[in-house]
């Protein structure tokens, strides 16, 4: 699943790198940011600001689940690496791991200690659905710019909705798992995304925002489905995800692509299942999508690609429907756009998979069916 996170642009625009000082780097740090250089909230401690000057404190979780920081925490699974999900003990050595991460395994993969047997924890379980809710809403402190702080007094605090933070969060747990095979886990994350963002489109409507971010949500729901067999269940996802892509402006080009990778997977899963005529459907849909971005955006060699892969589809569908000449025609068309694309000497990714295109054309050329 190599779906860009849909939250990306969602980053608070004031959370600013802390700069390293060489004298205090080999100072512990308390993990909770309670230590003589840092606030609570993770951010350097400052002087009396002057009047006038902004006192909002950017929110930073104790354990690094922050938005732009993910790191291992006391409710990471060590084998996943995403937050647990149905806790499991290991007896007698009491380690905690995924459940469906630890039964692959015979020992713990910590202490080494042979495993007896497998229990739910499912105390710690409720503590990490808890803090999992917890992100949803984070503390800030709301001050009146307007007039001068006043030492000693008492801040209002309130608790501010910042649902796209949360999504940002689920959404790097939900890859994690998915990267270690814990669908269930990813699934599960994802879900919880997909209904915040619901909720939004509720409250405010169809903004282009939400309809791409639930439109990549549902596709990467579609992705854990296929990787567990549940072909039904993916088909399902793809069809919303590109109902939702599908009303937001046609300019973005990251939203076209995922809309044409949801109409090309749904493509693919019609064609395993011997529905040739309803995959190359698809897969024409999803040409259509990339013809039409490379009409705006037409000097991007990663949407000739795209375009060459598309006709590769359309044309293998064609041959095993009997479409022989339309297959052979799309083959060469496939291949007389990748010819005529040019790659820099930096874009080694691209020329890669230019010359892997390529010689997939060209073996579907020369390995014509027998009349």
């Amino acid at each position: 699943m190599t779906t860009v996170c849909p939250f990306a642009k969602a980053g608070r625009p004031d959370d600013a790198a802390v700069k390293k000082c060489p004298e205090n780097q080999s100072k512990p740090k308390c993990p909770f940011g309670y230590d003589s250089d840092t606030t609570a909230a993770g951010n350097e401690s400052k002087p009396k600001q002057e009047s006038g000057e902004s006192a909002r404190v950017t929110p930073k979780c104790p354990f690094g689940y922050d938005s732009d920081t993910f790191k291992l925490g006391p409710f990471s699974c060590m084998i996943c690496q995403a937050l647990l999900f149905d806790c499991s003990k290991c007896i007698p050595c009491s380690h905690v791991y995924c459940k469906v991460c630890i039964s692959r395994l015979k020992d713990c993969p910590l202490c080494g200690a042979d495993i007896e047997k497998i229990e739910p924890d499912t105390d710690l379980q409720n503590v990490v659905d808890r803090f999992i809710e917890g992100h949803a809403r984070i503390k800030r402190s709301q001050v009146n710019e307007d007039k001068e702080e006043v030492v000693g007094q008492k801040k209002t605090v309130i608790y501010e909705d910042v649902s796209l933070e949360r999504g940002s969060f689920l959404v790097q747990q939900a890859l994690r798992a998915f990267r270690a095979n814990n669908l269930e886990s990813a699934k599960s994350r994802l879900s919880l995304c997909a209904d915040d963002i619901r909720e939004q489109l509720q409250r405010i409507g169809n903004t282009a925002e939400l309809c791409s971010q639930l439109g990549a949500v549902l596709g990467m729901l579609g992705d854990c489905c296929r990787a567990s067999g549940d072909a039904a269940s993916a088909i399902t996802y793809f069809d919303e995800s590109v109902v939702f892509l599908s009303k937001v402006p046609k300019d973005d080009l990251e939203v076209t692509h995922t809309l044409s990778v949801s109409l090309n997977k749904i493509g693919d899963l019609k064609y395993y299942d011997g529905d040739l005529q309803a995959a190359r459907s698809y897969y024409f849909q999803a040409l259509d999508v990339r013809r039409d971005a490379i009409k705006r955006h037409s000097s991007i060699p990663s949407q000739i690609l795209d375009i060459a892969i598309s006709l590769a589809k359309v044309a293998d569908a064609d041959r095993n429907l009997g479409n022989e000449d339309a297959a052979i025609g799309g083959f060469q068309e496939a291949i007389k756009s990748l010819e005529s694309l040019t790659l820099s000497s930096e874009e080694i990714v691209q020329q890669q998979k230019r010359l892997s295109v390529l010689e997939f054309l060209n073996n579907q050329l020369m390995n014509k069916p027998s009349q």
